[in-house]
């Protein structure tokens, strides 16, 4: 016996913990109550797996008092507060009677839930324990009401250290900075532990100055101390000052633990700084720090966020089976921010457990990559799998997919399955809500929203007056910008690049050049969208000498907009001298070429025609392909020029033709030139009678309700023969017709088109 206690005080590791245990096996003593209790106390300190520990809690046929209690603290250490729960259930079936020592564990786990606990406590008498007490006065200042926690403070005859802790950390979780300052100033004596709790405070309260104050302040410091204000630095940003301060810990003497180095290395991360993570990585060399899974996982994030995804594969397999799902999260996202979807898609699905973050990381990185229908898919299998509960984070990445998509029903439903859980949305989330419906064409969902909201920022304004904007609702959009101002919000760069493209898409010059004389410094996205303010009205003269006196360089989007009013207003020697400088600018834009090859074409001038095509064929550029969808049934009906691969194609065939004959009856003259003027807006190869729109148009006519508003959502702009022929189905079919394109929103409705054919 006396060996084995002498062996049993020198260890240090979990396998000379392992070899103990042997030895105890080998003299029969491991059922022995005393022995099981030495070896789950030693489980605690060198963290031994829970299987293990409770192996030797098992071992025992009668545990008694002590057995119950280091197991009972080896759970309350890990974590594991059901099986401290569980286990306590068991003591009392076992007739094991718990002492005080035991009821500051159990109310530590109960967390919130101890409030039961503690009449229970009065009752057997325990309350006057003073470590009974504290926990009691602990989970009321954690959990609330702090009043609670004051009341039993101030009872106290005589109040331990770790009293007046308890009470200042609690003050500063809900958030009372005075009462912990004051609490600080009346301690009789502090120890290590308050100082840090004040450091910790004004960390969370985002005051660095302060407490690096009371950190400089300290009379002495421990690990926990440099962690608390390292960690303070590292959450709010400043990774330069963590670097420094790591350095200090070091010349002072003080051993880092794997929370400095994951604080440290989480700085690193979130700068995404090369340079800073090769310095970080140095030290840890030089150093030669043992790296365990939680510094290995911290550092697989920082080398994704740098960019270095392999050296974060070399470290995810060095991890093996000590892999968690922070490291798979980290592996996931760094495949995703380089646009390697497949790669991250198959790590998902490897993945033995996901959480709500790697739902989020997937979902996210299909919508920011614009796999928005990927996006859309893989949340409902998250919602179908009844595993993961979706927060903000997945309903923000899951809208930005419908409005992307302009998926209007999709986007109801998210909001329905936000409703159902209860989720609560923080200002940026009702934002997306906002530029969902905008995007999904349906204004009054998108005001609606806004008006919802019980605080609103900038982009809230901002998202809006957009919606406005691709509506061509230029006085909304300006009165939108007025009431901003009234509520004390000055209106930034996009603010007025969203109301001077309203005033443009609904001709508002005078109203535009306003808004345009207001800005202190116009930038290059200002000057665009006068351009074409003052094309579209068709001041092309005017529009070109602004061009001229602009105080900085042009980009593409200022010269795009004069080519666009050149073809509108079919002034050829604007268009090329447009034309020109976009071939200089963005020689590889197709959409450039076509459009000037349609100007010369619908002017007869077919040499110049095969000139342009001749070089679009050199440099290897092709007309983009027009598509258009339409939303049913939860599904995206999508179709290209002359489609015919549709599931209905015969029926909309038919409908097309019908309709054909219906319009000519209304005076309907198909817009043949257009066949040859408007490449860039559509695929050439078939007449203009089977644009994707119509079609699109034709297969919700079939599918949809009589009465119902019909949604079409194209990728290029609208052609005038479409434009046209929506007009009169509109009256003709008594419906409201939608077309998103892209550059506005066409509502047609009784024969008439909201831009008022200028678009």
């Amino acid at each position: 016996m006396s060996h084995l206690n002498a062996i049993a005080v020198r260890i240090s590791s979990f396998k000379q913990l392992t070899q103990l245990h042997a030895q105890i096996i080998q003299h029969s003593l491991h059922h022995d109550n005393y022995w099981v209790s030495v070896l789950i106390s030693h489980c605690t300190r060198l963290c031994a797996p829970p299987s293990y520990a409770r192996l030797i809690f098992d071992s025992s046929h009668q545990p008694n008092l002590y057995a119950f209690t280091n197991m009972l603290k080896f759970y309350s250490h890990t974590g594991a507060h059901h099986h401290v729960i569980n286990l306590f259930h068991n003591m009392r079936l076992s007739n094991v009677m718990p002492d005080a020592f035991v009821f500051p564990i159990l109310v530590k786990s109960m967390e919130k839930e101890a409030v039961m606990l503690h009449a229970h406590l009065i009752k057997l008498g325990h309350q006057c324990d003073r470590y009974v007490r504290n926990a009691i006065m602990y989970m009321y200042a954690k959990y609330g009401p702090i009043y609670f926690a004051r009341k039993l403070f101030d009872e106290m005859p005589e109040r331990m250290v770790a009293d007046w802790n308890s009470m200042i950390s609690g003050y500063w979780r809900w958030g009372n900075e005075v009462e912990a300052g004051s609490l600080f100033n009346l301690m009789p004596e502090r120890n290590v532990i308050t100082w840090t709790a004040m450091v910790t405070g004004y960390s969370k309260a985002r005051d660095l100055v302060t407490a690096r104050r009371y950190f400089d302040q300290m009379p002495e410091k421990n690990v926990v101390s440099w962690n608390a204000m390292l960690s303070a630095y590292s959450q709010n940003g400043f990774a330069e000052e963590a670097m420094r301060l790591l350095n200090e810990m070091v010349v002072d003497g003080v051993q880092p633990d794997e929370t400095t180095w994951v604080a440290v290395i989480s700085a690193c991360a979130d700068r995404a700084d090369a340079k800073l993570a090769s310095s970080l990585m140095n030290m840890l060399n030089q150093r030669s720090v043992k790296l365990n899974y939680f510094v290995k996982t911290a550092l697989i994030d920082m080398y994704a966020k740098c960019g270095d995804l392999a050296a974060a594969k070399i470290i995810f397999e060095e991890l093996g089976t000590y892999r968690n799902v922070v490291s798979w999260n980290a592996m996931i996202s760094a495949h995703m921010s380089v646009g390697d979807l497949s790669s991250a898609r198959e790590l998902f699905d490897r993945m033995p457990s996901k959480d709500v973050v790697s739902w989020n990381s997937m979902i996210a990185g299909y919508a920011q990559n614009g796999q928005s229908t990927m996006a859309i898919e893989l949340f409902k299998k998250m919602i179908s799998s009844n595993h993961t509960k979706p927060d903000e984070v997945t309903m923000v990445s899951v809208i930005s997919a419908c409005s992307h998509l302009g998926a209007l029903e999709l986007g109801n439903w998210a909001l329905n399955i936000i409703d159902e859980n209860q989720i609560k949305l923080s200002i940026s989330g009702y934002n997306s809500l906002i530029f969902m419906y905008s995007k999904c064409g349906s204004m009054k969902d998108a005001v609606r929203i806004f008006h919802k909201m019980k605080t609103q920022d900038v982009i809230s304004f901002n998202t809006l007056i957009t919606g406005f904007a691709a509506q061509g609702d230029g006085f909304a959009a300006i009165d939108t910008m007025r009431k901003m101002k009234e509520h004390g919000f000055q209106p930034d760069r996009i603010t007025y690049i969203s109301v001077l493209t309203a005033c443009s898409h609904a001709g508002l010059l005078e109203q535009g050049k306003k808004v345009f004389d207001s800005i202190t410094n116009p930038d290059v996205d200002h000057y665009a969208c006068m351009i074409d303010l003052l094309g579209r009205v068709g001041k092309l003269d005017e529009a070109k000498n602004l061009i001229t006196r602009m105080p900085m360089v042009p980009h593409a989007g200022v010269y795009g907009s004069l080519l666009n009013a050149a073809r509108i207003r079919k002034r050829i020697d604007t268009g090329e001298f447009a034309a020109s400088h976009l071939f200089k600018i963005e020689p590889e834009n197709s959409g450039n070429y076509v459009l000037l090859s349609n100007m010369y074409a619908s002017m007869g001038r077919w040499g110049d025609v095969e000139r342009i095509r001749g070089k679009m064929k050199l440099l290897g550029l092709k007309k983009a392909t027009g598509w258009s969808y339409v939303e049913f049934d939860g599904k995206l009906h999508k179709f290209i020029v002359g489609d015919k691969a549709h599931e209905r194609s015969n029926d909309i065939h038919k409908l097309l033709m019908e309709l054909r004959k219906k319009m000519r009856i209304a005076g309907y003259i198909a817009d043949k030139e257009s066949v040859l003027r408007d490449v860039e807006e559509e695929e050439k190869e078939e007449m203009v009678g089977t644009h994707s729109e119509k079609l699109a148009l034709c297969f919700a006519l079939l599918v949809s309700e009589s009465g119902a508003v019909i949604r079409i959502v194209k990728n290029l702009r609208v052609c005038w023969d479409c434009h046209e022929a929506m007009k009169i189905i509109s009256k003709l079919e008594g419906r409201e017709i939608i077309v998103r394109d892209n550059n506005r929103f066409h509502c047609f409705h009784d024969g008439s088109c909201s831009c008022k054919d200028y678009w």
